[in-house]
């Protein structure tokens, strides 16, 4: 069963009393399960239309969040609400963590037909991905694992030349 934090006024005109989760208790385990499932920073804030700076924030364990941003993150990472609570240390269902390691398999089945060294390799990938998307066709849309320093690709360059950003100096003062 999920704890939540509530309070209660007081007729006498006292200050209202607290009761449920302690100061610093985790509410939910957000971070967890977008961990769970290999979601990135950058790929979280794009489904939530908010900063890195703020999914930081609002995946802090103890953050008290509004129910609409809970309902988006559930939206996001496509897991049960009551999977994003915390009740008593419980360990997150069997469900989600079948999921998590399917998208996780997917990601790594994405990543060696990218990278497959040749076509023997590459029929192996094709293959584990028909077979995975057998069992869970929502995986269709999950991509290879994002690799640390991966260089751009010379369209994508090209695309970046042909766009520049223009930056206009001021000038913020005079001496005279």
């Amino acid at each position: 069963m999920s704890t939540a934090e509530w309070s209660v006024v007081r007729y006498d005109g006292s200050e209202p009393t607290r009761t449920g989760n302690a100061p610093g208790q985790p509410l939910h385990r957000i971070q967890e399960v977008r961990l769970q499932q290999g979601m990135s920073l950058r790929t979280a804030s794009r489904h939530l239309g908010l900063d890195v700076r703020t999914i930081r924030a609002q995946e802090q364990s103890t953050s008290d969040l509004r129910l609409s941003d809970l309902y988006r993150w559930q939206a996001a990472l496509e897991v049960p609400v009551q999977e994003l609570l915390v009740e008593n240390d419980e360990p997150l269902s069997r469900p989600v963590m079948e999921r998590a390691r399917m998208v996780r398999l997917m990601k790594t089945a994405a990543a060696l037909l990218e990278d497959a060294p040749n076509i023997n390799a590459r029929r192996m990938a094709e293959n584990l991905i028909e077979q995975l998307l057998e069992i869970m066709p929502e995986l269709k849309e999950v991509g290879p694992w994002h690799s640390v320093g991966q260089r751009r690709t010379l369209d994508e360059v090209g695309r970046i030349a042909s766009n520049p950003i223009s930056v206009e100096c001021g000038d913020y003062g005079d001496d005279d």
